[in-house]
């Protein structure tokens, strides 16, 4: 297979910043602090491993990863909660609190161990690949059963995180394939030709809609991103995503203001993408994409311009979309422009990942392992799940 020849080495900036890492003995208040001063979106959680073990797996040093937004939702819920306890419904919390000094105030949240979150679903699998692995492998875990976001890179020597493959690096990688019959077969589909598994769902919230209730849909979505709609025509007017959250630490005001605040202004708040060009990293590939996952991040579509598309045009333009704007999805909509499904990465990364691998392909022993992991295993080049 074509793709089983492109090691990950090739990728440009895999090692491009170090990666930051979580422990799971770590408190929730240390941890969002942590990774905010280090303007990273997420870290892989590292085990407590006794130094004179030999460290045989992958899992034996990491076991998940999670991103700060998870956290940082997580806490404001559970902070809510206990609000509500204490004072009652109508109980206001002071409105120029910081993020962090509501978790000083309720240090039963803010004193939680990292580790203990695995309880709330806020992890996601470690399943990494080594620098010579491939494409291939890659694209396995990505459109598997996982929903991984991203595939960590470890050093095979020591075990240690030395980057990250996004999957808009995965998008990128695969456009260079365009003008070959085996990706223009596929991409050149329309996209009414394709079943995509949000296609039909949609997580939205009305523009006049407090941030509060958007926060709250983005916490319970399983694909990080609530559109924001106008309430006379229904039309897609921005959205909040997973990668916005971070704002609420940076504006104590905004998270003060959160239950009187509406989500078409939550939207319309950002300023520091305004004077921004992506030209100079656009042009860098897949270097940005697949190094540090960045938290204050420029070159994302800004809230009240997202990626939209018609199921009338093919794979490849959404696909060259995505791509150049940087952007997890795209909204399908109709001509009175509409939300009518959603286009993740993932669903355009599982067109390309075919569920029959070939023979000769085993994977090596982090593809055998993560299989296990999840009752599955490869016979006679097939993918055999137990469950």
């Amino acid at each position: 297979m074509f793709l089983d020849h492109i090691p990950i080495s090739s990728i440009p900036g895999i090692k491009s910043s170090p990666v930051v890492e979580l422990k799971i003995e770590d408190r929730v208040k240390d941890a969002i602090h942590s990774l905010y001063e280090k303007n990273v979106s997420g870290a892989p959680i590292a085990d407590v491993v006794d130094p004179d073990t030999i460290i045989g797996r992958f899992s034996d040093r990491y076991v998940g990863y999670i991103n700060l937004a998870g956290m940082i939702l997580w806490a404001l819920e559970e902070c809510e909660k206990a609000l509500m306890q204490t004072r009652g419904t109508d109980g206001e919390e002071n409105g120029k609190s910081s993020m962090f000094t509501m978790l000083e105030d309720n240090p039963q949240i803010g004193q939680t161990k990292v580790g203990e979150l695995a309880k709330s679903y806020l992890w996601d699998p470690f399943f990494p690949v080594h620098l010579d692995d491939t494409l291939f492998h890659v694209l396995l875990l990505l459109s598997n059963h996982h929903r991984l976001q991203v595939v960590p890179v470890i050093e095979r020597s020591n075990f240690q995180g030395i980057g990250f493959v996004t999957q808009n690096a995965v998008i990128q990688l695969l456009l260079q394939s365009s003008g070959l019959e085996w990706f223009d077969s596929i991409a050149d589909k329309a996209l009414s030709e394709f079943r995509f598994g949000n296609e039909e769902r949609v997580d939205l919230v009305y523009g006049d809609r407090s941030l509060a209730e958007a926060l709250h849909i983005l916490r319970e979505s399983r694909i990080g991103v609530v559109a924001v709609v106008n309430r006379e025509n229904k039309k897609v007017i921005g959205c909040i995503r997973n990668s916005d959250v971070y704002l609420l630490l940076e504006n104590n005001e905004i998270l003060g203001d959160r239950k009187r605040l509406t989500a078409e202004e939550f939207i319309h708040t950002e300023t520091a993408k305004e004077n921004s060009d992506g030209t100079c990293e656009r042009d860098l590939g897949a270097l940005f994409a697949a190094g540090a996952l960045q938290l204050r991040n420029n070159f994302l579509p800004k809230m009240d311009s997202p990626v939209t598309t018609k199921k009338s045009n093919t794979l490849k333009q959404a696909m060259k979309d995505l791509a150049e704007t940087k952007g997890c999805f795209c909204f399908l909509v109709n001509e009175p422009q509409q939300p009518a499904g959603l286009l993740t990465l993932r669903d355009v990364i599982i067109q390309f990942a075919p569920p029959c691998i070939d023979s000769n392909i085993h994977g090596g022993g982090f593809f055998e392992s993560a299989l296990e992991q999840t009752g599955c295993q490869v016979k006679n080049g097939t993918v055999i799940c137990d469950h």
